[in-house]
């Protein structure tokens, strides 16, 4: 496909995609998701069972920055898909009443 052809989201979400894989293979991620705590159920499991999200998501125009990443487990990941903070909260609120 040539570069002329792809839209300026696509290139966006591609670069910070490549940026995330790094991230992900740092001593820094492996440090930080040591712990073994997802960041929203507060659940312990494995350190590489957790995942990588961004608090601000992608699709959102959040960046796979330090500061917009956490880890979490896969259904938590799952679950928050592209919502943003406040709206991942409300949600969270909602399924427990």
């Amino acid at each position: 496909m040539d570069q002329s052809s792809i839209l300026p989201e696509e290139l966006f979400l591609k670069k910070e995609r490549e940026r995330a894989r790094k991230l992900r293979s740092s001593q820094w991620w492996k440090r930080k998701r040591s712990s073994g705590i997802c960041q929203y159920c507060k659940n312990i499991f494995l350190p590489k069972e957790l995942t990588m999200d961004h608090i601000i998501p992608l699709a959102r125009g959040g960046k796979s920055e330090k500061f917009n990443v956490v880890p979490c487990c896969k259904e938590c990941n799952t679950k928050k898909n592209q919502l943003l903070p406040w709206e991942w909260e409300e949600y969270m609120a909602s399924i427990k009443q």
